[in-house]
């Protein structure tokens, strides 16, 4: 049986519990963490470090859910980067739920942040109802390959965390947009490849794309992955960002990457 692991995230010393032989989480859920905060309006400065003026920093009365939690990364590093008083995950593997509740009871965190075990095909029937047409932000992370396609590893937990195994982008952007109150917002980070079935999604479901970034290895490279913005019932206009660059030539992070640590 695999140890448990605590790992110090940062973000005002907020621990994580996290099992090794699973899923663990990586720097593209930071990146989405951030990039909701940032063009939420709880910050001072936008995504591209841009000033602005934080339309909701100071509001307790929003909700924010995050869709596939998986370790309740991004619910936790929320908690520290948004006022939101209360924030949701939703995960269907019930040893992964667990321990992001656990995460949050480590952190005093249990009174404002929750997480439902459930497929995000039936929440919004079921355990989500109360929370219909009332938020304000939903995040979502979801599996990366399409189906079965690829190697699907053969440890399950990896498996439905990695591949649409369990529910498909459009289940991910549906449940996203019956969350969400008019003009709420939706963030999502997937590959560049599923840019297309993406906004054909969230165009059928009431969600206009309204913000691109291209996130890439280094300057000059291919992203290798991107963030979305829609917004329930927004107009049709795609602003492309600034692209972000996760290392620097010498290898390190640069600095627009360790901003979202902050």
């Amino acid at each position: 049986m695999t140890e448990i692991r605590t790992d110090d995230i940062g973000f005002g010393n907020l621990k994580l519990l996290q099992d090794p032989s699973e899923f663990c989480y990586g720097v593209d859920a930071v990146i989405l963490a951030d990039f909701a905060a940032r063009q939420g309006g709880f910050c001072e400065e936008n995504f591209e470090g841009r000033p602005i003026v934080p339309k909701r920093r100071g509001s307790q009365d929003c909700r924010a859910v995050d869709l596939g939690t998986g370790t309740g990364i991004i619910p936790l590093i929320l908690s520290y980067k948004t006022t939101c008083s209360r924030l949701v995950g939703v995960e269907i593997q019930a040893g992964s739920c667990a321990r992001a509740a656990r995460s949050a009871e480590l952190n005093g965190l249990q009174e404002r942040v929750h997480f439902f075990c459930a497929d995000v095909k039936n929440f919004c029937d079921e355990a989500g109802m109360e929370l219909l047409g009332s938020v304000e932000l939903v995040t979502c992370n979801p599996p990366y390959t399409q189906g079965q396609g690829g190697l699907t590893n053969r440890n399950s937990a990896k498996a439905i965390a990695r591949h649409e195994t369990t529910a498909g982008l459009a289940d991910f952007v549906q449940c996203a947009s019956r969350l969400l109150k008019p003009k709420g917002s939706f963030f999502m980070v997937h590959r560049p490849s599923r840019l297309v079935d993406l906004c054909a999604a969230g165009r059928a479901f009431g969600l206009e794309p309204k913000e691109l970034c291209f996130v890439s290895p280094k300057e000059g490279e291919i992203p290798n992955i991107m963030l979305v913005h829609m917004i329930k019932g927004g107009g049709p206009e795609l602003r492309l960002l600034r692209p972000l660059y996760i290392y620097d030539e010498a290898g390190n992070y640069t600095e627009e990457l360790r901003a979202c640590y902050r």
